[in-house]
């Protein structure tokens, strides 16, 4: 999959959901993981992370929305049930994403949401967990950008088969040659 990706959360203070929410990122393949004023008392790596998931990718703990320091181009995607927020199947993933969750009982700060560039809904009822919510997002990325079959049509079907993704050689728009394409 091309790009890369983070997932937080703001103001959470349950040391369950944060393992939660720290073992789906990893196991979708987070570049970062990243927590915005959370409870001082969560500790690193909780219990629930029966993944060990800071000892494979970095985790940033930012005390406020003003000290969140992304990457330049990376695009903050805020996870809210609001009516004017994309419900999340026709939601387009950016290559370059930082996608943040609330905190339990809560929603995100307003703060939060000012600086958010796109803001998207799972369409459910009601709000979820934390760490649930943050799973199915991770899994409509990976599904959205991932290279796999187009889902069939009817219920069982056959899938229709993507076809594998050939790697071309370099490409020079100036004419020059490059050593090792067989040119030389």
């Amino acid at each position: 999959m091309r790009g890369y990706f983070a997932v937080g959360a703001e103001g959470l203070s349950k040391k369950i959901n944060l393992g939660g929410l720290m073992r789906s990122a990893h196991a979708f393949g987070a570049n970062f993981f990243f927590t915005v004023d959370a409870a001082k008392a969560l500790g690193r790596s909780p219990a629930s992370d029966t993944s060990k998931s800071p000892g494979h990718l970095p985790l940033f703990s930012w005390p406020s929305v003003d000290d969140m320091d992304l990457p330049r181009g990376c695009q903050l995607v805020g996870v809210e049930l609001t009516e004017d927020a994309i419900d999340l199947p026709s939601f387009g993933h950016p290559l370059q994403a930082a996608y943040v969750l609330g905190p339990e009982r809560g929603s995100l700060s307003p703060q939060m949401l000012a600086r958010c560039d796109h803001v998207v809904k799972i369409p459910t009822k009601f709000c979820i967990n934390v760490a649930t919510a943050g799973a199915i997002i991770l899994y409509d990325r990976h599904r959205a950008l991932g290279r796999y079959d187009d889902r069939s049509l009817t219920a069982g079907g056959p899938a229709v088969k993507r076809q594998k993704h050939v790697q071309g050689g370099p490409i020079s728009r100036t004419g020059r040659i490059v050593p090792g394409n067989g040119q030389d």
